[in-house]
């Protein structure tokens, strides 16, 4: 057989993945899904961990850190589960559901955002857990951390960036410079700014500073598109990762395509083999040498592949497909 350099993972969720994340240690791979359950892989055995259930899909899920996970889905549930013990708690709900977890580190928070159009905060050291709610422009769509920073992408294209440590008011208030909607949001490893991609096959590179000259800098690009003669069909981006050293990133598609990006050089990296449906979800691991990567049904197309079946591969990163390449001074 040939060494294509990954690995599928065996036991795979029998329904749609919303989301996958490795550990702080790049041991284990949190996953969520359509099928009510979330599982814990072992990466390196290639096998199941630990696996707990929801009474409806489950829409994202996180780590807190290595021991301990957080998800919610349609059942409107932030759980809060010990993966060591299996003890769950329920933290509490939103009145419709949870599209999206997320934990931070500073000020230590766990972040819901949910179709309600709201966003909460919990304190897990607190007796009620939930310590605020922020009114949001729309449904929540998306979420990123980036620091004390949170970035949450809602209906209507609208983008609303808070700092957690006030919890007041929006730091800043903008309107998606993409025209269609907002698929995916993911902070920039630097902490400056954030990638945003689109329905429309499109990413955004889009800064916090207001000021003019580091406005001037954002841009949008165009990929996740096929030519078919006269014919370009468009797909939806649906996942973005961070490259924890370099900070390239990748993009995966409804094309079943991912491609890593040098964001600053304005460059396309690499492309990886197609796969059989659409890239629901991505995840680099702590030093960037794996990247585990969602092929999953989406219904982005009106009926699925014959056969299909969810996978979750690991693929094994060289340093040649994700490190900027050096500018040559001429």
């Amino acid at each position: 057989m040939i060494n294509t350099g990954e690995i599928e993972i065996s036991s795979p969720p029998t329904d749609g993945i919303s989301n996958i994340r490795f550990d702080s240690k790049g041991e284990f791979l949190l996953v969520s899904s359509w099928d009510s359950a979330v599982r814990l892989y072992d990466v390196a055995r290639n096998q199941i961990k630990q696996q707990y259930t929801h009474k409806a899909s489950v829409l994202d899920c996180s780590f807190t850190d290595t021991f301990h996970a957080i998800s919610g889905g349609i059942d409107l549930q932030l759980k809060y589960v010990d993966l060591t013990t299996r003890y769950e708690m329920s933290l509490g709900e939103h009145a419709q559901p949870i599209r999206c977890v997320e934990y931070s580190n500073d000020p230590a928070l766990v972040v819901t955002g949910s179709w309600d159009e709201t966003v909460k905060l919990w304190d897990l050291r607190a007796h009620n857990h939930c310590i605020g709610t922020l009114e949001q422009a729309g449904r929540v769509f998306t979420m990123a951390l980036s620091f004390h920073r949170l970035i949450v992408g809602t209906s209507g294209r609208n983008i609303w960036i808070w700092d957690l440590r006030k919890m007041f008011e929006p730091e800043q208030m903008r309107e998606s410079s993409l025209k269609h909607q907002t698929r995916t949001i993911r902070a920039f490893i630097e902490g400056d700014g954030y990638a945003l991609t689109s329905t429309e096959g499109r990413v955004a590179m889009e800064y916090f500073d207001p000021s003019p000259e580091i406005q001037g800098k954002k841009y949008a690009f165009k990929c996740h598109r096929i030519k078919n003669g006269d014919i370009e069909e468009v797909y939806p981006i649906n996942a973005v990762a961070f490259h924890p050293i370099f900070g390239t990133f990748a993009t995966g598609g409804c094309d079943g395509l991912v491609n890593v990006w040098d964001g600053k050089n304005k460059k396309r990296l690499s492309q990886f083999r197609k796969y059989p449906t659409s890239i629901s979800a991505l995840s680099f691991n702590h030093d960037g040498t794996q990247l585990a990567i969602a092929s999953s049904y989406t219904h982005f197309s009106k009926e699925p592949p014959p056969n299909l079946s969810e996978q979750i591969f690991i693929r094994n990163i060289y340093e040649a497909e994700v490190k900027p390449k050096a500018k040559i001074v001429q």
